[in-house]
């Protein structure tokens, strides 16, 4: 398994990430996405340590607390300093007055709260898992600088940030010597590429390493949405309710986006999972993509997704057939590569 830091840190993560969503399936939204049980959970960790997966990501919120806590459990036989965990807060995850944001007071609790079912006494990554626009950004990045002193947490991230959340986020810490977030947890994907219009040369500027969720585009890149075909029974975005939370693609563009990785398929041997997630890892600032699986049949699949390249050429077909037209004012500033050139990927270091 290949490793890069994160961001600007001195942390190294491997490429690939396992996200915890589908540990717990506490309710409708997130039994869409899988209901994985304890053993197989168990499983799955235990396979992504043999292939060098050792960095885990999950959320308060991901089923009310439950995947945190399944999480930990299945990782309760490994020794905590052989793993990194990742976990969020900012969402609701009560019906108080204070039980969502990013205020001190909630923080804090979080904090204390994630700790006790991921069953640690530190987290490797903590994500504010939105902008909260109600709190003064300077409360929330003080009370974040309290908890990596106090050592229950150890690096920063945000998450969804617009590229003037995550500017004003960094400028403050930068201010008042605080620590800084080295991550920013955004979706990028084949389908998706909205990423690179201001947040990743943001991220290049400033060293703020992308960890990408969603690579395969809210599941549409799994090779079993086809044109003229119907959805496969098993796929959350049979659920509607979660079809509307993720990112909106048109058929045509996806279908387009599909033929384009049919032919890189033919071409490599590999998965159409495999070559989405192979282009994504050759894309500036990408520290680690984080991957999802409800079996250990999709687990092995997306592992898979290292240790080879793409040409150029099959990377300049899979650009051309995932390229949208940009929002202003990004279409304008495209047309003069010369003084707005796009970001060079980065060198990974490995270990």
């Amino acid at each position: 398994m290949d490793y890069r830091h994160l961001g600007r840190s001195g942390l190294k993560v491997p490429v690939l990430c396992f996200g915890a969503g589908t540990f717990g399936a506490g309710d409708e939204f997130f039994k869409a996405w899988g209901e994985t049980s304890e053993d197989e959970a168990k499983k799955l960790v235990d396979l992504c340590m043999d292939a060098g997966v050792n960095f885990f990501d999950t959320a308060d919120v991901y089923s009310t607390g439950k995947s945190e806590t399944m999480l930990g459990r299945a990782l309760s036989h490994l020794r905590r300093e052989d793993v990194l965990i990742s976990t969020k807060s900012t969402f609701r995850v009560g019906k108080g007055p204070n039980d969502v944001g990013s205020s001190r007071y909630h923080l804090i609790q979080s904090v204390e709260a994630s700790l006790k079912r991921l069953g640690t006494d530190y987290i490797d990554v903590y994500h504010l898992h939105a902008f909260d626009a109600s709190t003064p950004v300077d409360e929330t990045l003080q009370a974040l600088n309290h908890l990596v002193l106090s050592g229950k947490v150890r690096y920063l991230a945000a998450s969804n940030f617009s590229g003037w959340h995550l500017m004003k986020s960094l400028s403050v810490s930068e201010r008042y010597g605080w620590a800084k977030y080295v991550g920013h947890q955004v979706y990028y994907s084949l389908v998706g590429r909205d990423y690179e219009w201001e947040l990743m040369p943001l991220a290049v500027d400033q060293g703020v390493g992308a960890l990408v969720w969603s690579p395969l585009g809210w599941g549409r890149l799994t090779g079993k949405l086809r044109r003229g075909q119907p959805k496969p029974e098993q796929s959350r975005l049979n659920n509607q309710t979660v079809n509307d939370a993720g990112p909106q693609v048109t058929d045509e563009h996806l279908y387009r986006v599909v033929d384009a990785l049919d032919e890189v398929a033919k071409e490599t041997g590999k998965s159409l999972p495999q070559i989405a997630l192979n282009w994504l890892l050759e894309r500036p600032t990408v520290s680690t993509l984080i991957i999802g699986a409800r079996n250990e049949k999709q687990l092995r699949d997306n592992l898979g997704a290292t240790g080879w390249s793409l040409t150029p050429e099959q990377v300049a077909k899979l650009d051309a057939a995932s390229r949208v037209n940009q929002a202003y004012p990004y279409w304008h500033q495209v047309q003069f590569a010369e003084r707005n050139p796009f970001p060079v990927p980065q060198e990974m270091s490995r270990v």
